[in-house]
């Protein structure tokens, strides 16, 4: 368990907290592009970090991500004008560009120079692969982007997703670190005879208390969980936290699963879950535990107001968290069917994402860990918080920059699946299967 100071340090993100000067050492997804269309085109509203900010598309097609408030007299930039590389504020006209350079103040006189002496907040963005990220940190220039290989495949070859989850963003990254859960919240109901012997599934059922091996990394942390496969090997689920918020999480075959997750904190209550991954990658013998979209029934949701990958959504609003809302939510109780639960589902909650969604936000937006009790199965949840925690005070008390920042390779990783030799060392015997940017040896694609 966490003490409760540490459990704030860990969850609070706001300009000036320890964990929030840590998550601004880092770009992060901030927009899909196309919620900025159009040049020219409408302002967004966006909450990173704590923080309001309003995104526009500028006419050559710079991305703006520029503060709420005009710097004048408050007004939300939300409502200004997009126009001539900038937003201006409709109430004095007060103009911006993409930079936070103040560029024109119509309401002064044409002899002043005040508009040189006031700018606005404004952090620098880079369009990559249909994702705008952004830098909100102290550097100029910004540190690199990071080597995400599925942000980085040629166009048509990666599916980008993104789901809002009211809780903290520790509370929904956890999940993804936590391997145990599969067998219960999602398989829970799946009885060994019911899958294929040799699969994955099929092992993951047959023994649902996985051994652990949890290394800290150049990148953050990951694991080995192992159970028994045949009578000489083990079954081996790899995955992955990276810096500051990435995960790898290990549905697919390693070595051929090309898939990124990420965990970007709005505020301290709700965080946007984001999923990057190359479609043809997903294949395997068993790819249970993804967040797939898929009905209890085993088929994609499809459904009006549904996005790419079969989520079913609510209408977007034009507020802070007014996107990506899932029709299943805390509201509806996600939908729960007990008669399904009692008679096919473990849960009665259609959906893998939904599960998981249902059981973090069940915990409270942020769930005062000091309560826990936490065994053996939680090795990487808790080598994870101490990671995070250290970092965060590393940088808050001596400056020193965490990892990853400066090089964008450290994030050339790949997780999955593996079977291997019961007398293997996981960690020697994967670092080829492990490495971004390089072909699935055939031993692989033929599982």
């Amino acid at each position: 368990m966490l003490s409760r100071e540490d459990n704030e340090l860990l969850c609070k993100v706001g300009p000036g907290t320890p964990t929030g000067a840590l998550m601004r050492q880092y770009w992060i997804p901030a927009l899909m592009s196309s919620e900025l269309p159009e040049k020219d085109g409408a302002p967004v509203r966006v909450r990173l970090l704590g923080e309001n900010l309003v995104a526009f598309r500028a006419t050559s097609g710079k991305i703006g991500l520029i503060q709420n408030h005009c710097p004048h007299r408050g007004a939300s930039l939300f409502f200004g004008r997009n126009e001539e590389e900038g937003i201006r504020c409709v109430y004095h006209g007060w103009k911006f560009d993409c930079e936070g350079a103040c560029v024109d103040m119509p309401s002064e006189p044409a002899e002043s120079n005040f508009k040189s002496k006031v700018r606005a907040t404004a952090y620098p963005c880079v369009e990559r692969n249909d994702i705008i990220w952004t830098y909100m940190g102290p550097r100029r220039p910004p540190p690199p982007l990071p080597d995400i290989e599925p942000n980085m495949l040629p166009h048509g070859e990666y599916q980008v997703q993104k789901v809002l989850r009211e809780c903290n963003w520790f509370q929904g990254l956890e999940g993804d670190i936590d391997t145990s859960h599969l067998g219960f919240l999602h398989l829970g109901a799946v009885k060994p005879e019911q899958t294929r012997p040799g699969t994955f599934d099929y092992y993951n059922v047959s023994d649902r208390a996985p051994k652990y091996e949890v290394v800290d990394t150049e990148f953050g942390t990951s694991y080995g969980a192992y159970r028994p496969a045949e009578a000489d090997t083990y079954y081996w689920r790899i995955a992955h936290f990276l810096f500051p918020c990435f995960t790898m999480i290990p549905t697919g075959l390693l070595g051929m699963q090309v898939l990124v997750r990420a965990w970007v904190p709005i505020d301290d209550h709700h965080v946007m879950f984001w999923s990057i991954a190359a479609p043809r990658s997903r294949v395997g013998t068993g790819a249970a535990g993804g967040a797939s979209g898929l009905s209890a029934s085993g088929r994609p949701v499809a459904a009006a107001g549904s996005r790419a990958g079969g989520f079913e959504f609510l209408p977007d609003t034009s507020d802070w968290t007014g996107k990506f809302r899932l029709t299943q939510n805390k509201d509806n109780d996600y939908l729960i069917d007990r008669e399904s639960q009692r008679a096919e589902s473990y849960t009665g909650i259609a959906g893998i994402h939904q599960q998981d969604q249902a059981v973090t936000e069940s915990m409270g937006p942020i769930y005062d860990r000091s309560q826990e009790h936490l065994g053996t199965s939680d090795a990487m949840v808790i080598r994870t918080r101490r990671r995070v925690i250290n970092a965060a005070r590393a940088l808050r008390d001596a400056g020193a920059i965490p990892p990853g920042v400066d090089d964008p390779a450290v994030y050339r990783y790949r997780s999955g699946g593996v079977i291997l030799p019961r007398d293997a060392d996981w960690r020697e015997a994967t670092k080829g299967l492990r490495r971004a940017f390089v072909e699935a040896p055939p031993e692989q694609i033929a599982r």
